[in-house]
């Protein structure tokens, strides 16, 4: 690939340009019209072709396994209510904060890229979006601790402000600093957010998944807001709200009529076990299981992929589930791999996690659930590349 910066590095030679293609602007657009409202489809927008501009640059030029965060699938979650993107290399991450606006005095970064711990960032990039003449423009940075150490907080948009002339104009100093001193403390300690009680979580899901309220991130405090978001099954359910779905992750829907698209994004499907299989088990219960679908989860781990499947454990009707990880190869679970299972406000409970303690075929946690709609999230060590909590609806 090959990236046109043209007479623009002539104008300022320390800032980063690169050119958007003007067929990506209408193939980024189509994609960007599922949100809730003009002006947070034109968030997407910016955030999209900024993305899809600047990442393959990153990965062609200092680093080729750099990746989304948390993941590609969660963005339209997230940019239904804050400007940012995330990208993970290695250890670090970058967010991108796009913006139309021709004054660059300052860098405005939405608190929540600072203040959630599992969303905090090494760099933060100010990208200018310039449609007009098709391209981007990265005209400083700055680290999570400049923002803490030296920005000020403005509480009337929730946003740590730092001005343009303590930016990092050239982004080439920042992988000589990363070179040079490896030790460089970028990201500051970030207190933990709250737990939600799950009624909590329920009616702020019902109030702010409303269209209607413009800014749901400015309608309840902070702390309240970011323990919401930075529960990826909340945030998820509250996009789909103000998008106006229906449920999306409830498995007794996907057994019946298929795994919905939004979960696809995420890599689950489902298979069809041989029947043969169930036969010679010799329990009907067995059989009537087999003759649903098998959930299934694409997972890569430490390199190597993974499924995790669920399926009823004899009839549907008997509310017994089992969630199992296997080897996508064959191959056996490495010693010291956890499937776990919590409630949908991320509590324990008896019988709920599975440990390899040797090398084994498969790991499996089977649960007896009560309610109709009960939820569950599952969680594996070591972690899924690109892991956020799902809630799966029972």
């Amino acid at each position: 690939m090959t990236f046109n910066t043209g007479a623009h590095t002539l104008t300022n030679p320390t800032h980063l340009w690169l050119e958007i293609p003007e067929a990506e602007q209408a193939k980024i657009w189509e994609q960007s019209q599922a949100f809730s409202t003009s002006s947070r489809r034109w968030n997407a927008y910016l955030n999209r072709l900024s993305l899809n501009t600047f990442l393959p640059w990153l990965r062609e030029e200092y680093a080729p396994n750099a990746t989304v965060f948390p993941n590609a699938a969660a963005n339209p979650s997230i940019w239904e209510v804050v400007n940012g993107t995330g990208i993970s290399f290695g250890t670090s991450r970058i967010v991108l904060i796009p913006t139309e606006e021709v004054d660059l005095s300052e860098l405005r970064v939405p608190q929540e890229w600072v203040d959630i711990p599992s969303w905090s960032a090494d760099y933060y990039l100010a990208v200018q979006v310039n449609l007009e003449e098709g391209c981007i423009r990265v005209w400083g940075y700055a680290t999570h601790a400049q923002l803490k150490n030296k920005g000020t907080y403005d509480a009337g948009d929730r946003a740590y402000c730092l001005d343009g002339e303590d930016l990092i104009s050239n982004l080439s100093i920042l992988w000589m600093a990363r070179e040079i001193c490896p030790e460089e403390v970028t990201r500051t300690e970030t207190a933990p957010l709250p737990a939600l009680p799950l009624a909590q979580a329920q009616n702020l899901l019902v109030r702010l998944g409303n269209p209607r309220v413009i800014l749901p991130r400015m309608a309840v405090p902070f702390q309240t807001w970011g323990a919401l978001l930075e529960h990826g099954g909340w945030r998820q359910r509250l996009y789909e709200q103000r998008q106006g779905q229906q449920q999306q992750w409830s498995i007794m829907q996907w057994m019946q009529t298929g795994v919905s698209d939004f979960a696809q994004k995420f890599g689950w499907g489902s298979i069809e076990l041989q029947s043969g299989l169930a036969g010679a088990r010799g329990s009907q219960q067995t059989a009537e299981a087999a003759a649903l679908p098998t959930l299934v989860r694409r997972l890569t781990i430490a390199g190597k992929q993974y499924e995790l499947r669920v399926q009823p454990k004899g009839k549907i009707e008997d509310r017994v589930w089992r969630f199992e990880l296997r080897s996508q190869r064959g191959e056996l679970i490495p010693s010291g791999f956890k499937l776990r299972l919590l409630t949908e406000d991320l509590q324990s409970f008896e019988g709920n996690q599975a440990q390899a303690t040797t090398p084994v075929n498969k790991l499996y946690v089977e649960v007896a659930l009560g309610d109709a709609g009960e939820g569950l999230v599952w969680q594996i060590e070591p972690t899924p590349e690109g892991y956020e909590c799902e809630v799966l609806y029972f």
